[in-house]
């Protein structure tokens, strides 16, 4: 009987949220099963937030250890197994030295072949697969071997235990109004909207229905200033004022969010908000793969073939979005307003 389950997912807040239904695939498949999960220290608020996951472990951390302490660690976490979600050599070789009974990798990894003595075949990139649903393929070696529904694996993401948001933050929220938090901004993650397209979508907002949240780190605060400027007080400026487990309470008290494919945009469809995911059509970084998974999240993408934006840092194809078809789909999933775009708005 398996009573200990290690899943590694090294890289972004957002591909963390799209593990975590896992872990609760396998708590309902193993009852008192412990799950460990080894991710970067940055992710630690959002695992802290999940319900099935029993214990974080900082990848960053375990590197600060000597070679023989490394081992010596995963020896004393008495793992049955672990799953390699995200491809780190360095844990699989851990994983190996240290014994444990059964370590699963993707076929398309020559260290898998190496470290790993259960091998999944898995190619992400050309798969019409979610990227939650190519991640519970991994499973298969413990005996989950179907491939969820994604309203299955959104049911079980398990975001039920943020922390409390801090007063000085709830006193910010509107009682009477549709707070929006729009993140314009995706430290490199994804393709981007554009600031025009944001200012346009607030103009669209009315005042007396919104109030608007612009989020980001200080750096893209920076960068957001111009937004700022121009907006004035029609939106509050958030930038560099969130740390990541108040973020995500924050996230949880709000109404909406708006959003390219980034971390906040899959948390807040976790939380169940409205979400409205703006994608590029390009593989593999399109909806098919990274749409936002929760009961009141969509996406808008453009119908194009986005060849040329591939080669380019902007892309044509998001910024064709029209601010209009946002706010369309914001009334469409919160079924609390009338539609308030004007009929001669074009976004532009």
């Amino acid at each position: 009987m398996m009573k200990k389950l290690i899943i590694c997912r090294t890289d972004g807040i957002g591909d963390v949220v799209l593990t975590l239904p896992i872990a609760g695939l396998m708590k309902q498949a193993y009852p008192g099963l412990k799950i460990c999960l080894i991710g970067r220290s940055y992710t630690a608020p959002v695992v802290a937030a999940c319900e099935h996951v029993d214990e974080f472990l900082d990848r960053d951390g375990i590197s600060d250890r000597s070679p023989r302490e490394r081992v010596e660690f995963f020896r004393k976490l008495q793992a049955d197994a672990i799953v390699h979600v995200f491809p780190d050599k360095e844990l699989a070789r851990l994983a190996w030295q240290s014994g444990i009974p059964v370590r699963i990798g993707t076929s398309h990894r020559f260290r898998h072949w190496m470290y790993c003595n259960r091998l999944v075949h898995l190619g992400r990139k050309r798969s019409p697969l979610h990227e939650a649903q190519l991640n519970s393929l991994l499973l298969r070696p413990l005996g989950i071997k179907r491939t969820p529904a994604l309203d299955e694996l959104a049911s079980l993401t398990g975001l039920n235990r943020p922390v409390k948001l801090d007063e000085a933050l709830a006193s910010l929220l509107h009682p009477d109004k549709f707070n929006l938090i729009l993140h314009p901004t995706s430290k490199g993650s994804a393709r981007e909207w554009g600031f025009s397209n944001f200012c346009n979508l607030v103009r669209l907002l009315p005042p007396d229905r919104y109030e608007v949240f612009v989020t980001g780190t200080a750096e893209e605060g920076m960068r957001l200033r111009p937004l700022f400027e121009e907006l004035g007080a029609r939106v509050h400026d958030m930038t560099g004022k969130l740390p990541l487990d108040q973020f995500i309470a924050f996230i949880g008290a709000v109404d909406g969010l708006v959003a390219a494919s980034t971390g906040p945009l899959h948390i807040s469809a976790a939380l169940g908000r409205v979400t409205v995911g703006l994608y590029a059509p390009m593989r593999p970084i399109h909806p098919g793969r990274w749409a936002p998974l929760g009961p009141r999240a969509t996406y808008l993408v453009a119908d194009r073939t986005c060849s040329r934006c591939r080669h380019e840092t902007r892309c044509e194809c998001i910024e064709s979005i029209s601010p209009a078809d946002v706010l369309s789909k914001l009334e469409q999933l919160s079924g609390t307003f009338e539609s308030s775009i004007p009929a001669t708005f074009n976004g532009k």
